[in-house]
């Protein structure tokens, strides 16, 4: 089948690690690729945030990426770029008077604010307009829960994303707990199927060459450098950990900028780095900024245990490929770690917001190898089991085979700025 991707702000061409870009772009870039490998005509349809990007890329991997000027080609934090998704909308929908789609997935919600509109420009007549999947990514209702007035997002999102979600044939929502706050949106049970993000474990495999290791333990965090993730609660572990008797173990937090002129610069870095300080284990914690996707699979080979400590997660694929190179992932229970991270199996679950709870839980893996070699490779059944992208991509193709069968659609009521339109049958 014909299908569209949408993702205004994460193109699968971005480096993972900055600031809006990472686990949407792994999604989006292997769920094209899987799809195209299952037949499927696939094209991604992103904002244009470089002036040196050309209109269209094929990549080696069987799909399009479509790359629309919405706004100036320079990159804009991802909740400053709602005023210029008329504009994406507008591009994709001349693009698809070239031939549409039969089924439009878009990724974020305001991508899917776009997908709708684009849709509306081809005209009324259902039978040739796609029908429209979403998948949020994140809510800003947990956002907001979460972060409070330290959230970002336009006004908008407030009453748009559900819009969003009651407007499109289906959601996909990526893991259990999204369809509860999904539900709490309105959005009807029936149209919400449930599809995990995945691993690459071709790449995240527990054999190949790992990053030399130190005398004692190596402890790993990674992703974006936002409090959200956490990241100060794994520093504030360590000191906890001494007292538990474990006092040689490094901490490696990676992600933030490339270089250390950039990881200088980062307000968040400069914080963490006060507070490694300010707890007494400055030496033991090493910032080693982005790292290349392809030196991954060995940075968390060389790792004892892999901590993914956020407030929330609306899915997390770190613990994924941790699991798939066979290592135990100590993570808090929310959001998407509470499908994929099996308590007492591949790892242990731990609550938020609590540096003693994580020493305690770092202590009993560390001291324990045996119990942690058998979490990682419990970890490595299991991603290849679940989670590879062959079985996501297979999922997804059923959904879609789902609204293309169906007997309904969704009829949207266009936005007139005054409030968000309810859809109906």
């Amino acid at each position: 089948m014909k299908i569209s991707m949408i993702s205004e702000h994460a193109s699968p061409l971005a480096a993972i690690g900055g600031v809006d870009a990472g686990g949407q772009n792994v999604h989006v870039a292997e769920l094209a690729k899987a799809l195209a490998v299952r037949g499927h005509d696939v094209t991604v349809y992103t904002r244009k945030d470089n002036r040196a990007l050309p209109a269209r890329v094929t990549l080696s991997e069987g799909y399009e990426v479509v790359n629309v000027a919405a706004g100036p080609p320079e990159p804009v934090p991802k909740d400053e770029l709602l005023p210029f998704m008329p504009a994406l909308a507008e591009g994709i929908a001349a693009d698809w008077r070239g031939g549409a789609p039969e089924v439009a997935h878009s990724h974020f919600w305001m991508s899917g604010v776009a997908c709708i509109e684009a849709t509306q420009q081809l005209g009324s007549d259902t039978e040739e307009s796609p029908h429209m999947a979403q998948t949020f990514h994140a809510l800003g209702s947990v956002k907001r829960r979460h972060q409070g007035p330290q959230d970002t997002s336009p006004k908008e999102r407030e009453w748009m994303e559900p819009w969003v979600g009651q407007s499109v044939d289906r959601v996909v929502a990526t893991c259990t707990d999204e369809v509860f706050e999904l539900k709490r949106l309105g959005v009807d049970r029936t149209r919400i199927s449930i599809v995990p993000c995945g691993v690459d474990t071709a790449m995240f495999t527990p054999h190949g060459p790992a990053e030399p290791r130190p005398e004692g333990y190596r402890i790993l965090t990674v992703g974006r450098l936002v409090p959200r993730k956490g990241v100060d609660t794994v520093i504030q572990s360590l000191s906890g950990l001494a007292l538990r008797g474990i006092r040689n173990a490094e901490l490696w937090v990676v992600g933030g900028g490339a270089g250390a002129d950039a990881l200088d610069e980062d307000p968040e870095v400069r914080r963490l780095r006060n507070l490694a300080s300010d707890v007494g284990v400055s030496t033991q914690v090493k910032f080693t900024g982005q790292v290349p996707r392809e030196r991954m699979p060995a940075v968390l080979r060389s790792a004892d245990v892999v901590v993914c400590a956020p407030w929330y997660e609306p899915f997390g694929i770190v613990p994924l490929e941790a699991m798939g190179c066979g290592i135990p992932v100590i993570a808090t229970a929310v959001g998407g770690l509470s499908d994929t991270v099996t308590h007492g199996v591949t790892g242990l679950q731990i609550p938020p917001k609590d540096p003693d709870a994580l020493a305690e839980a770092l202590a009993e893996l560390l001291s324990q190898p045996d119990m942690a070699r058998s979490m990682g490779r419990a970890g490595v059944t299991r991603v290849r089991d679940r989670y590879t992208w062959s079985r996501v991509a297979a999922d997804t193709e059923r959904v879609y085979e789902s609204m293309l069968g169906g007997a309904s659609r969704r009829r949207v009521v266009r936005l007139d700025g005054s409030g968000f339109g309810r859809s109906g049958a």
